[in-house]
C-alpha cells in the first residue's frame, strides 16, 4: 500500500502533464485567428462516432461544409499536429499549381534504409523527386500507351473468357475481385513482362500480395500516427511501413526480371525497360538506380495501377447498373464508334469514345479513389488575400471528395450525370473543381495508362454484357473505413447477363 500511493501520484502527474500539453497545443489555431474545428483529446479529429470509426470523407466533409465561403482554409489537429484543410478553390490552385514550389512535397513517411520499397516517386521529396519524375515521365506518353495497347487487349480477351465461364455457374458476380485480377494481370505484363495469371487463378501469388498490401497493413493506428507525427524519429528507430512478405516478393520479382533481361539482352518498350536503362546509365542528376530503387518504383506502379483503375471500373459498372438508360447510351456509342472503325477496337477507336470518357470522369467525380490530396509547406506561406500563415512543415489537406460533392459546383451531386463532363460544361467550372487525377506538376504520372486500361475494360464488358442490380447490391453505397482507396464495404455484387 505504501508503494501504491506514490505510483498513483506519479500516474496522475503524468496524465496531468500530458493533458496540459494537449490543451496548450490545441490553442495553436485560436492564437492565429484561423477558424478551426474543436479538437478532441487525443485524436484531434473526431475519428469515432457512437463508438464506431468514421470514414475520413465525412470528417473532411463536415469541415468543408462548415467553413465554405467563410475562409480560404480552416484549421484542425491530427493528434498533436496542426493541419490545414483547404476550402477555397483559388487557394487549391495556388497550392497545386501557381505556388507549387512552396508545396512540392507530400510529406509522406518513407524509410529508404530499412524499408526501400517505401521510397518511391509518390513519397519522395525535393530534388530527388524532381529528377526521378523527369526521368519517368517519358514512360507514360501517348506513344508508349499506343505501344502497350495490344498487350492490354490480350489481357482483356482473357478477362472476357474468365467472366463468361463464371456466368455459366452464376450470373450474380462479385465484380470488385475480378476487376482487380484484370488490372493486376495488366500491370504484371506491362510493368514486369510477367504473366501473373490471376484471372485464371484467383490465388496466384501476385493477387495474394495485392490483397496483403491493402488488406493487412503492417502497423496499427497508433504506429501509423507515430509515423505521421514523428517521421524523422521513426526512421531512426527503423520503423517499416510494408509487410516483409510484400518487400521480399517485389525484391525477388524485380531482381529476377532485371537479371533475365540483362543476361539475354531482352528489350521491351515498357516501364521496367526504362528503369533498367536508368540503372545502367550514370546520369548526372539521378546517378545509377539501384535494384532497391527499381523495386520501389515498380511497386508503386503496381499498387497505383491495379487498385485505382479496378475501383473506378467497379463504381462505373455500379452506376450503369443503377442507371440503365446511361448504360444503353454507352453501349450504343461503342457500337457506333466500332462501326465507324470497321469493327476494329483499335487505339483510335478507343480514343473516339467521348461519352464513355464522360462516364469515367463522372465516376471519378462521384467516387474519387484518392479522397484527399496532401501537400506539405516547404517554408512559411502567407495565404493570398488573407494574411494568414501556413507554417513550414505543415500539411495542407485538399478534400477532393468534398469538392466533388459540393452542390454549388455540381448541382444534385449524388445524381450520376455524365453530361457534366462535356467540353462545354467543363469550361463553365473552376479548373480545380475536378481533381480525380490531382493537378499541377505532382499530378498522377500514370493517368494516361489508367484511363486506357479503364476504357479497354469497360468496352470489353459493355460490348457483350448487361449489368443489373440484384438483392446483394449495396444500395445505398457504404464505404470501407479501413481501405485507404475509396472502396465499398464487403465488395460489390451485380447481376450480369450476356447480350
Amino acid at each position: 500500500m505504501a508503494l501504491l500511493i506514490p505510483l498513483i501520484c506519479i500516474l496522475i502527474t503524468i496524465a496531468t502533464v500530458v493533458y496540459l500539453i494537449f490543451k496548450f497545443r490545441y490553442q495553436y489555431w485560436a492564437k492565429r485567428g484561423v477558424p478551426y474545428v474543436d479538437p478532441i483529446i487525443p485524436f484531434g479529429l473526431r475519428v469515432k462516432e457512437n463508438g464506431k470509426r468514421r470514414h475520413f470523407i465525412y470528417i473532411l466533409e463536415e469541415m468543408y461544409s462548415k467553413f465554405k465561403k467563410t475562409t480560404p482554409f480552416a484549421g484542425a489537429f491530427f493528434f498533436l499536429r496542426p493541419i490545414s484543410v483547404i476550402i477555397d478553390l483559388d487557394l487549391v490552385h495556388h497550392i497545386l499549381v501557381k505556388d507549387f514550389n512552396n508545396f512540392s512535397d507530400r510529406g509522406s513517411f518513407y524509410n529508404e534504409r530499412d524499408d526501400p520499397l517505401s521510397a518511391h516517386l509518390f513519397s519522395m521529396r525535393g530534388q530527388s523527386w524532381r529528377n526521378l519524375r523527369a526521368k519517368l515521365t517519358p514512360t507514360f506518353t501517348s506513344g508508349k500507351m499506343k505501344f502497350m495497347y495490344p498487350t492490354i487487349l490480350k489481357v482483356a480477351a482473357e478477362f472476357d473468357k474468365t467472366l463468361s465461364e463464371m456466368l455459366e455457374v452464376d450470373n450474380v458476380v462479385e465484380i470488385k475481385d475480378i476487376l482487380a485480377r484484370f488490372t493486376t494481370d495488366i500491370i504484371g505484363t506491362c510493368a514486369f513482362g510477367i504473366e501473373c495469371n490471376t484471372l485464371k487463378n484467383p490465388e496466384a501469388e501476385f493477387r495474394k500480395v495485392s490483397r496483403l498490401i491493402l488488406g493487412k497493413p503492417r502497423n496499427g493506428v497508433i504506429v501509423r500516427a507515430f509515423l505521421t507525427q514523428f517521421p524523422s524519429l521513426a526512421v531512426k528507430f527503423g520503423v517499416k511501413q510494408l509487410p516483409d512478405e510484400v518487400s521480399s516478393f517485389f525484391m525477388k520479382i524485380v531482381t529476377e526480371t532485371v537479371e533475365l533481361r540483362e543476361k539475354y539482352g531482352i528489350r521491351r518498350n515498357d516501364f521496367m525497360d526504362l528503369l533498367i536503362q536508368m540503372k545502367n546509365k550514370n546520369d548526372s542528376d539521378t546517378g545509377r538506380l539501384t535494384i532497391e530503387q527499381i523495386a520501389a518504383q515498380s511497386f508503386l506502379f503496381f499498387l497505383a495501377g491495379f487498385e485505382t483503375s479496378s475501383t473506378t471500373m467497379m463504381f462505373c459498372l455500379y452506376e450503369l447498373a443503377m442507371n440503365p438508360e446511361i448504360q444503353d447510351k454507352a453501349k450504343q456509342e461503342i457500337e457506333d464508334v466500332l462501326k465507324k472503325h470497321n469493327g476494329e477496337f483499335s487505339y483510335e477507336a478507343m480514343m473516339d469514345m467521348q461519352y464513355l470518357d464522360c462516364i469515367i470522369y463522372e465516376t471519378l467525380r462521384k467516387y474519387p479513389p484518392v479522397i484527399s490530396l496532401i501537400r506539405m509547406a516547404n517554408k512559411d506561406y502567407i495565404v493570398p488575400d488573407s494574411g494568414k500563415l501556413i507554417s513550414k512543415g505543415m500539411r495542407a489537406f485538399i478534400p477532393i471528395y468534398s469538392i466533388h460533392h459540393d452542390p454549388d459546383i455540381y448541382s444534385n451531386p449524388e445524381i450520376f450525370d455524365p453530361n457534366r463532363f462535356t467540353p462545354e460544361e467543363r469550361r463553365k467550372r473552376h479548373p480545380m473543381s475536378f481533381l480525380g487525377f490531382g493537378d499541377g506538376p505532382r499530378n498522377c504520372i500514370g493517368l494516361r495508362f489508367g484511363q486506357m486500361q479503364t476504357r479497354i475494360g469497360l468496352v470489353t464488358l459493355l460490348r457483350k454484357y448487361r449489368f443489373k442490380v440484384c438483392v446483394k447490391t449495396l444500395n445505398p453505397m457504404k464505404f470501407c473505413v479501413a481501405n485507404p482507396v475509396l472502396s465499398p464495404e464487403n465488395g460489390l455484387w451485380l447481376q450480369i447477363e450476356s447480350v
